[in-house]
C-alpha cells in the first residue's frame, strides 16, 4: 500500500480579469475593460498524491457528479497500474490471508464517527483517498466502485476541507494559471489551467504534514492546509 490521495473540484473561476502580480513588458503596465463581460466559467477536477506531487487535473466547463465520477475512477486506475508496473504495489498479487486483508481495511475505519459497511469479498487495499464531505461522494455505487479498485475513501469532516491537500494544490494552479490575467472566455482559461498542471508535473514538489504552519494553526486556530513543501514550490514551469 503506498501514499494516500487526495482528490476535489475547485471553481468556478470566471474569464474576467483577476487580481494579482503578472510579468508585464517595459512600459506595458497591465490593462483591463471598463466594461463587465461575462466570459464562461471553468472548474478544475483534482487528483493529488502528496508523497510525490504526482497531479492529476483537468479543465471542465461544468463539473456533476456524472463527469467528476468517471473521471476520477479512470484516473484512479491509471495511477494505481503505473505503481504496479513499477513493483509498488506488492498487496495486489493474492498473498494477504482475507481476515488479515479486512483487518486492514478495518484499521482505517477505527477511528471514524460514521463507518459505512464494507462488502463481504474485499480486494486488496491499495490507498486510501482523501475526498470532500460531499453526498455525491457517499452514494453506494460510487463507493463500491472505488472499494473495488482496492480504494479506501475517507472523508474529510464538515468545515474540514484543510484536511485535504487537493486545496493547497488547487489554490497554488489557479494562482500561477491565472493571477493578473484576462481570460475572455471558458476556452483560455481551460488552456492555462492545463498548461500550469503540465508544467507543475514536470518538476512535482511532494506535500508533507508539520512544519511551522501546522504549529500555527494549532496555536491560533488558523484555518489553512498543514501541508509543506521540503523544497521550493517555483521550481516548477509552465509549459503550453
Amino acid at each position: 500500500m503506498h501514499a494516500d490521495r487526495n482528490a476535489a473540484r475547485a471553481g468556478p473561476y470566471q474569464a474576467i480579469p483577476q487580481s494579482g502580480q503578472s510579468w508585464q513588458g517595459q512600459g506595458q503596465p497591465a490593462t483591463a475593460p471598463h466594461e463587465y463581460v461575462r466570459g464562461g466559467t471553468t472548474k478544475l477536477l483534482t487528483l493529488f498524491e502528496p508523497a510525490t506531487g504526482l497531479l492529476c487535473a483537468k479543465g471542465v466547463t461544468h463539473a456533476p457528479n456524472a463527469v467528476l465520477r468517471p473521471w476520477l475512477v479512470a484516473e484512479l486506475e491509471q495511477v494505481l497500474a503505473k505503481h504496479e508496473r513499477a513493483g509498488r504495489c506488492a498487496e495486489l498479487q493474492p498473498q494477504l490471508e482475507a481476515q488479515l486483508n479486512r483487518a486492514a481495511w478495518e484499521a482505517w475505519q477505527a477511528d471514524l464517527t460514521i463507518k459505512f459497511t464494507l462488502p463481504d469479498r474485499l480486494p486488496a487495499l491499495r490507498a486510501p483517498l482523501i475526498v470532500d464531505n460531499l453526498a455525491g461522494h457517499k452514494t453506494p455505487a460510487f463507493v463500491l466502485q472505488i472499494l473495488a479498485l482496492g480504494v479506501m475513501p475517507l472523508y474529510t469532516p464538515l468545515g474540514g476541507s484543510w484536511l485535504n491537500r487537493a486545496e493547497s494544490i488547487q489554490r497554488i494552479i489557479v494562482r500561477r494559471a491565472l493571477a493578473g490575467t484576462h481570460m475572455q472566455s471558458s476556452e483560455q482559461t481551460l488552456a492555462a489551467l492545463d498548461a500550469t498542471v503540465r508544467g507543475w508535473n514536470r518538476c512535482p514538489t511532494p506535500f508533507v504534514w508539520g512544519g511551522k504552519r501546522l504549529a500555527r494553526r494549532c496555536e491560533r486556530r488558523l484555518g489553512g492546509s498543514g501541508a509543506v513543501a521540503r523544497r521550493s514550490l517555483f521550481q516548477s514551469q509552465i509549459t503550453h
